[in-house]
């Protein structure tokens, strides 16, 4: 085995441990160990990344990883980190969210068997449950006056105009009912997840402990902010998605190549599985010529490929090749597919490119110019381009002669107006 405590450690993303020799614990055999992800949405975001790391890390140290979808949990709404009532989800958005979520974090494990790691989903076994039959066997463990200390109901018990239901309020017991059920049955004796969850993990440990007398522990990852304190994982658009139909793969690698050099080495180390040595020298290289950008384009490069796979970020790089001038790159169908979804597009025929378009007509209609004048001053002024290569004031027209990548022509205006013209016959 070997030591995943160290690893976390280093890498920042141990918050806190339920005891002191939990290392050892892990070093002296095999064990399975769990998070949950709450499917409010459809698919998760950056900020989720940190806890499928976490237990990524800990599949490739020897352990056997469970990705716990919340189909059960969901229904109830955590109240952790939370200052007022979440809106409940129905039982079909509950299902419809998990299967999307099930489907992201299988990129992220080994899931060839059960024994190499396992996906669950606790409605299977939460929605069953008989109500007198779960307050007699789980609810008689807790005591309300402990539970009432817990940050998650405590912050909002002060707060008069919120409150907390009775729903959220039992959130805790479900949690912990849930690792007492995968200790029961999948031999599960470790839980992780942010820190916020802190309480839901003590609780299911105490259960444990009380039901079945054997040991369990818990594990909490930081809750991620910016060097500059701003939520990890947003921009002004929104959160940054898993999914690639709400944040494209461009987009995605965009954001980390944007990252501040305060922060690019710790998010190396959270995000990418590169090592120390690895990291270290971006991390020198990041103080000698930070202009260079390496840490950034390998964060961006490494967490792209994590999250969307290898083809995709050879479509991005290409695609920024393109958007940042290059004008020898004839791209693949993946790479134009790409940029039809980070710039405007639109179609033309075939048999209107076989007369040609005059290019002041061109301009107009793609939107890169308002009027027929002001392309004329575009032109004029060196700022036009098909292809990335610049429209000279001789060029009257475009033709079927610029389709030089499969089915497309790109223009410019500019350093940044670009529009990708889709031919059709």
């Amino acid at each position: 085995m070997k030591d995943l405590i160290a690893e976390l450690r280093w890498r920042g993303f141990l918050a806190q441990t339920t005891s002191d020799d939990i290392a050892e614990y892990l070093l002296s055999g095999r064990r399975t160990l769990y998070v949950g992800f709450d499917p409010t949405a459809a698919s998760l975001h950056l900020g989720s990344l940190v806890p499928v790391m976490g237990l990524a890390h800990a599949q490739r140290h020897g352990h056997r990883p469970v990705a716990l979808v919340g189909g059960g949990t969901g229904l109830i709404g955590d109240p952790s980190g939370k200052s007022a009532e979440r809106t409940l989800l129905t039982a079909e958005q509950a299902a419809e969210n998990a299967e999307g979520i099930r489907r992201q974090l299988s990129r992220f494990f080994d899931l060839s068997s059960n024994d190499a790691g396992m996906m669950l989903n606790n409605a299977d076994w939460l929605t069953p449950l008989s109500l007198i039959g779960f307050l007699r066997d789980v609810g008689k463990h807790f005591s309300v006056n402990e539970m009432i200390k817990r940050d998650s109901v405590r912050m909002r018990l002060e707060e008069r105009d919120q409150g907390i239901s009775y729903t959220e309020f039992s959130y805790m017991l479900l949690q912990a009912y849930d690792f007492l059920h995968l200790a029961q049955h999948h031999d599960c004796t470790v839980q992780m997840g942010g820190s916020d969850q802190w309480g839901n993990i003590v609780s299911g440990k105490d259960l444990i402990r009380r039901v079945l007398g054997t040991r369990a522990e818990g594990v909490t990852f930081p809750l991620l902010t910016t060097s500059t304190g701003k939520k990890f994982g947003k921009t002004e658009e929104g959160a940054v998605w898993l999914d690639a139909s709400l944040t494209s793969p461009y987009q995605m690698y965009q954001y980390w190549i944007q990252t501040p050099d305060a922060d690019v080495v710790n998010y190396l180390k959270l995000f990418t599985f590169l090592d120390q040595d690895a990291i270290g020298e971006l991390e020198a290289a990041t103080a000698s010529k930070p202009e260079a950008r390496e840490a950034q384009k390998t964060l961006a490069k490494e967490c792209t490929r994590i999250v969307h796979g290898g083809e995709a970020v050879e479509a991005v790089e290409e695609a920024t090749r393109i958007l940042f001038g290059d004008a020898t790159l004839v791209p693949g169908a993946e790479t134009i597919a790409l940029l039809a979804r980070e710039v405007p597009s639109s179609e033309i025929t075939r048999g209107e490119l076989e007369t040609g378009i005059a290019l002041a007509d061109f301009l107009v209609r793609t939107g890169l110019a308002e009027s027929k004048g002001a392309a004329r001053k575009l032109v004029e002024g060196g700022g036009v381009y098909v292809n990335n290569k610049r429209a000279g004031a001789d060029r009257k027209a475009v033709t079927a002669t610029d389709i030089e990548w499969p089915g497309t022509i790109l223009a410019r205006a500019g350093k940044k107006s670009y529009h990708l013209l889709r031919v059709r016959s």
